[in-house]
C-alpha cells in the first residue's frame, strides 16, 4: 500500500464497514515541521482516482466532533468520518488537518499568525499527490475560515474555491482581535478555553487541574493583567502570546501580515470562486461583508454572501440569545435540506460540475440575507420573543433598494431627519471605568462563561449578566448612557446595510472611549409590559487613534473633536409602533477591555480615573447616525413632522 509520508508508516483503515477509508498523513512544511493529517476516501487505492480534495484545518482536533459542524437542527451531531462520507460519496477526497502545534502536529501552536505559511505548503504538497486533481477546495467554520483568508493571501496556487464560514480576517485589527482599537477579550476566554484541551495539559496532570480550576470571573474583575498575573498564568506560551496580541495597541506590522490582513493581499487571492457565511451576531460581520464585497468586484470567479440571524456557526438554531427568529430562520429546511448539502452542491457548482438530479443546482443569487423583524413580539414556549424574519436575495451589499440615511442627535433624546439648528446643545456624564456599561448579547463567540453573544432585552439585565447588579435597571436607566430614540413608526422601516455614527465630543480626559448600540424598541404588551429592546449592533471607538490608527494622538481635555464609530452591518424590520433607538457611552465590558482614562495603554495600566464625557449635539457639531434604509429618507417621513418623541428617563 502506497504511504504518502516515506518518513511515516501509514495503513488505510475501513470505516463504516469499508464503505470509508481513513489513512493519517504527515505533511511537510518548509521548516521540516510535519503536519498530520487524516485523508478519507471511498477506495483503499486513492491514487486510483485523482479528485478534487476538500481540506479543512483546525486547532480543535481533526477527528474531535464541534458543535459548529451541526448538519440539521432536529439530527444528531455528526462525526468527523460521517462529513467525510457525504463527500467522498459524491466524488472527493476529503483531508482533515491539526493546525501546527495543536492535535498530533508537530511544532508550537501560536494563534494566527503562522497559518497562512502552513495553508500555502499544505496546499501545494496535497496538489501533487497522484490522488489529487490538482485543484483543492478549502472548507470550515471560524478558525478554519480564518486559515482559509490565510493560505488565500499567501497566493496559494491550486486553491480552486473557499467556502468560509464565520471567518476570514480582512483585517483583525478591525474585527476579530481588535475594534475601534479596544481589545477584543474574547481572544482571553478562547484561549483559556483551548488551553484546557492543548497539548501541555494532556501531557501534565496538575497542569490541566490548574486551569480547570481558574475563577474566569474573578479574573476578569481584577484587570488589568501583567505577565504572571492573568488566567493564562500556568501556560506561559498562551499567556504570552495573549499579552502580546492586548500590547499590541497600534496598527502596525503586527497586523499588516497575510494571515491577519487579507485587505493588504486581495490582489494575491486566487481567482477561484468563494461563498462568505456568516451572522447578524457574529464577531467576524465586517470581514465577512468585505471579503465579499471585495472579492466580488477584483476577481472574475464569482463570489457569493450569506448572512443569516445565527451566533457564531449556529445556522440550524432559530434563535440567538433571548430572540427567536421563526421557522424559516434556520440553513437547514430553507436554503437546503441541511448545511452538509448546502455546501456539496455549492462545491460542485463552483468546480463546474453539473448536477442533473438536482432542481436547485443553477447559481445561487450573489447575496442571500436573513431581514430579523415582522414577528408577533410575545414570547414563545421556550421564553424567548418572537421577532420573526424571512430570507431575501440580491446581487449586492448593501442591498440595491436601500440608501444611506442621517439621523441627528438631539439633547432632549431624539433621532430626527431634521437638521439641527440650536446654537449650543449637549449632553454630559461621568464615565467611570471602575463601573464599565455590562456586554449584554452581541456579536460575541467564545465568551463563556463571562459573555454571551445574540439577543437580549436590554431593558432587563439579569444575574447572566457580568457586572450587572441588583435591581437590574433597564441600561439606559444609567447616567453613563445616552439614549436617543424616534418616535414611534407609522409604518414597517427595513433597514439592512452598515451603520454608523459621527459624533462630536469632548472629554476632560487624555483619552476615552465612546460606544454605540442600535436597538429595536418593541411596544409593551401582555408578555414584556416594559417593552423588548432588543440589540442589534454595536460599536466602540478608542479616542486616541481619533487622526490615525497607526499613530495615537492624545486628546487635549475641552477640545471638540468628531469621531466616527462604525458598527457592524445589520439586517432587520422595525414594525410600525416600534422605535429605532441609539445608545452612546464609553464602555462595553467584558466584549471589550475598558479604557482607563490615563493615556496609557490599557495593557500596561495599573491605575483608572474619571473622564467627564461630552457628546455635542448642535449646529456646528451635528452628531448624527447613519443607517441604510429601504427607500432611504422617505421610510421615516412621519405624517405629523411636529411630533416631538417622548423623553427618555
Amino acid at each position: 500500500m502506497t504511504c504518502y509520508d516515506t518518513s511515516h508508516t501509514c495503513r488505510p483503515e475501513p470505516l463504516q464497514g469499508g464503505a470509508l477509508w481513513r489513512r493519517t498523513l504527515r505533511v511537510p512544511m518548509r521548516d521540516g515541521v510535519r503536519l498530520a493529517a487524516d485523508l478519507y476516501s471511498a477506495s483503499p487505492e486513492p491514487e486510483a482516482t485523482a479528485l478534487p480534495v476538500l481540506l479543512e484545518r483546525t486547532p480543535y482536533g481533526r477527528r474531535a466532533q464541534r458543535g459548529s459542524d451541526q448538519d440539521c437542527g432536529d439530527a444528531p451531531l455528526p462525526r468527523p468520518e460521517d462529513i467525510a462520507r457525504h463527500f467522498t460519496e459524491a466524488r472527493y477526497h476529503v483531508v482533515r488537518q491539526d493546525c501546527r502545534g495543536r492535535g498530533d502536529s508537530e511544532g508550537t501552536f501560536v494563534k494566527y499568525l503562522g497559518e497562512g505559511r502552513d495553508g500555502a505548503d499544505t496546499i501545494d504538497w496535497l496538489r501533487n499527490q497522484p490522488w489529487c486533481d490538482g485543484r483543492v477546495v478549502m472548507t470550515g467554520v471560524s478558525y478554519s475560515a480564518h486559515v482559509q483568508a490565510a493560505a488565500a493571501a499567501e497566493g496559494a496556487t491550486g486553491l480552486a474555491a473557499m467556502f468560509q464560514d464565520s471567518g476570514g480576517f480582512s483585517c483583525a485589527y478591525d474585527a476579530g482581535m481588535r475594534m475601534g482599537g479596544a481589545f477584543e477579550l474574547k481572544q482571553v476566554t478562547w484561549a483559556l478555553r483551548h488551553a484546557v484541551q492543548s497539548p501541555e495539559a494532556a501531557a501534565d496532570p496538575v497542569l490541566a487541574e490548574q486551569l480547570l480550576r481558574v475563577d474566569v470571573t474573578g479574573w476578569f474583575g481584577a484587570m488589568p493583567w501583567r505577565p504572571g498575573c492573568t488566567p493564562l498564568r500556568h501556560l506561559s506560551a498562551y499567556e504570552d502570546f495573549l499579552l502580546e496580541q492586548w500590547r499590541q495597541d497600534t496598527f502596525g506590522d503586527y497586523y499588516r501580515i497575510p494571515a491577519l490582513y487579507g485587505r493588504g493581499f486581495y490582489e494575491r487571492f486566487p481567482d477561484a470562486p468563494s461563498l462568505h457565511m456568516g451572522s447578524w451576531y457574529d464577531p467576524y460581520v465586517r470581514s465577512t461583508i468585505e471579503n465579499f464585497t471585495t472579492l466580488q468586484g477584483l476577481k472574475s470567479a464569482p463570489s457569493y454572501l450569506v448572512m443569516g440571524p445565527w451566533t457564531h456557526g449556529h445556522r440550524c438554531e432559530t434563535y440567538a440569545g433571548d430572540v427567536d427568529f421563526g421557522p424559516r430562520a434556520a440553513l437547514d429546511g430553507n436554503l437546503a435540506p441541511s448545511y452538509l448539502e448546502f455546501r456539496r452542491r455549492w462545491f460542485d457548482r463552483a468546480l463546474g460540475r453539473k448536477d442533473e438530479g438536482n432542481p436547485q443546482s443553477g447559481d445561487l443569487p450573489a447575496v442571500q440575507y436573513f431581514l430579523m423583524g415582522g414577528g408577533g413580539g410575545r414570547r414563545d414556549a421556550a421564553g424567548r420573543m418572537q421577532h420573526g424574519g424571512d430570507w431575501r436575495t440580491d446581487t449586492q451589499w448593501p442591498p440595491a433598494s436601500t440608501a444611506p440615511v442621517v439621523l441627528y442627535l438631539t439633547a432632549d433624546g431624539a433621532l430626527t431627519l431634521d437638521s439641527l439648528t440650536v446654537a449650543a446643545a449637549s449632553v454630559t456624564y461621568d464615565f467611570d471605568p471602575r463601573h464599565p456599561v455590562p456586554t449584554m448579547g452581541g456579536q460575541v463567540t467564545s465568551g463563556e462563561p463571562v459573555m454571551t453573544g445574540g439577543a437580549y432585552d436590554q431593558n432587563t439585565p439579569d444575574g447572566r449578566v457580568h457586572g450587572a447588579r441588583e435591581p437590574y435597571l433597564p441600561l439606559d436607566s444609567r447616567p453613563d448612557v445616552i439614549s436617543l430614540t424616534t418616535p414611534p413608526l407609522e409604518r414597517d422601516v427595513v433597514l439592512a446595510g452598515p451603520v454608523s455614527a459621527k459624533l462630536h465630543i469632548s472629554t476632560t480626559a487624555p483619552d476615552t472611549d465612546f460606544t454605540i448600540k442600535l436597538i429595536d424598541v418593541h411596544p409593551p404588551n401582555a408578555d414584556y409590559p416594559h417593552g423588548f429592546a432588543m440589540n442589534l449592533t454595536d460599536g466602540i471607538v478608542r479616542c486616541r487613534f481619533h487622526r490615525s490608527y497607526e499613530k495615537p494622538e492624545l486628546l487635549i481635555p475641552g477640545e471638540v473633536y468628531e469621531i466616527e464609530v462604525t458598527a457592524p452591518d445589520t439586517a432587520n424590520r422595525f414594525a410600525a409602533g416600534h422605535r429605532i433607538r441609539l445608545d452612546v457611552s464609553s464602555s462595553n465590558f467584558p466584549r471589550f477591555d475598558v479604557n482607563t482614562n490615563t493615556g496609557e495603554p490599557e495593557a500596561a495600566a495599573r491605575r483608572a480615573a474619571l473622564a467627564v464625557n461630552t457628546v455635542h449635539m448642535d449646529a456646528e457639531h451635528p452628531s448624527h447616525l447613519c443607517v441604510w434604509l429601504e427607500g432611504g429618507a422617505d421610510a421615516l417621513a412621519w405624517p405629523d413632522e411636529t411630533a416631538t418623541p417622548p423623553q427618555r428617563h
